[in-house]
């Protein structure tokens, strides 16, 4: 085994088995499962049973607890604001919430809301991904442009034009999310069906008397399915950070439902004094998202032929 110098002196590197360890954590990702787990799927399972207290009820008398690691306020050696608590391990809002509960219930409701959002945007794009992709002609031209506008809508903009006409509810969320989304289901699908419609198998199939029905579910939906459900999972992520800024903007979840970015929204005012009310939630958000962004590119490069032996 030849030996490898690198910047800083050290030499066989080979030798050391980082070599290895760095080719085995990019062949199997347990970080961003690890922290899928723990930050997202397992809390939003089993909130009722892991959170340590309502996420709805509070005491003005445990307004504004810091963290547990965080001691007492001394002043001139007088103690003007008490320290943390094992009891609201995370600390606790303006209201007296436990912080961590809230949280975890919050996994529960950016998890719904992913699901069902990219299950409804999912189904409509691929159906109409394929219909394009296989038939063409005046109908690719028209399901495209309708795709065109769609990418153009900006969504923010459309939340609170829903939200000024409907309120804001879970269901908004639900509707902002599937008319962001679906479209781009419809782009990616189309572009794979138009390569697959042109190969061999599908001109055998239609010269056996297969149906285009037939043809397209049979044939054609199971040679895109990896696509979509790569482009899936790497929307869950994009879909959890619309929704929480939605819900920071008031146009998403309506309050007193604990969501991530309502809990952002409301420890703005209180950054200085009681950060932790902000901070938390942030840091799940970035956690899950960072998390299903790596996760969904390893899964690219496995489902993907052209990138599996790269």
């Amino acid at each position: 085994m030849a030996n490898i110098t690198v910047p800083g002196g050290l030499t066989r590197y080979r030798e050391l088995g980082l070599w290895r360890a760095v080719a085995w954590a990019r062949q199997f990702p347990l970080l961003p499962i690890g922290l899928l787990l723990v930050v997202l799927v397992i809390p939003a399972i089993f909130a009722n049973q892991v959170a340590p207290h309502h996420p709805l009820k509070g005491s003005l008398s445990n307004r504004l607890i810091p963290p547990v690691w965080v001691g007492p306020t001394l002043e001139n050696g007088v103690e003007v604001k008490e320290g943390g608590s094992w009891n609201h391990i995370l600390g606790t809002d303006k209201q007296g919430r436990d912080m961590l509960s809230r949280i975890i219930y919050g996994a529960r409701v950016s998890l719904t809301v992913s699901l069902i959002a990219i299950f409804i945007a999912g189904t409509i794009g691929t159906s109409l991904g394929l219909m394009a992709g296989y038939f063409g002609g005046k109908l690719d031209h028209l399901i495209m442009r309708v795709v065109d506008i769609a990418l153009s809508i900006p969504a923010i903009l459309l939340a609170l034009v829903l939200v000024a006409a409907i309120g804001a509810s879970f269901t908004t969320v639900i509707v902002v999310v599937t008319s962001i989304f679906w479209s781009r289901y419809a782009r990616m699908v189309r572009g794979d069906t138009l390569g697959i419609k042109g190969q061999d198998f599908i001109a055998r199939a239609r010269v056996a008397g297969a149906s285009n029905f037939r043809i397209i579910f049979r044939h054609v939906l199971p040679n895109v399915f990896n696509t979509v459900i790569v482009l899936a999972t790497l929307e869950i992520g994009q879909v959890i950070l619309l929704e929480a800024t939605l819900s920071f903007l008031g146009a998403g979840i309506p309050k007193p439902t604990p969501a991530w970015g309502l809990m952002v929204a409301d420890g703005r005012e209180l950054i200085v004094n009681a950060w932790w009310v902000s901070f938390f939630p942030g840091v799940a958000i970035l956690l899950t998202v960072m998390s299903l962004n790596l996760f969904g590119d390893w899964l690219r490069d496995r489902l993907d032929p052209k990138l599996r032996n790269v």
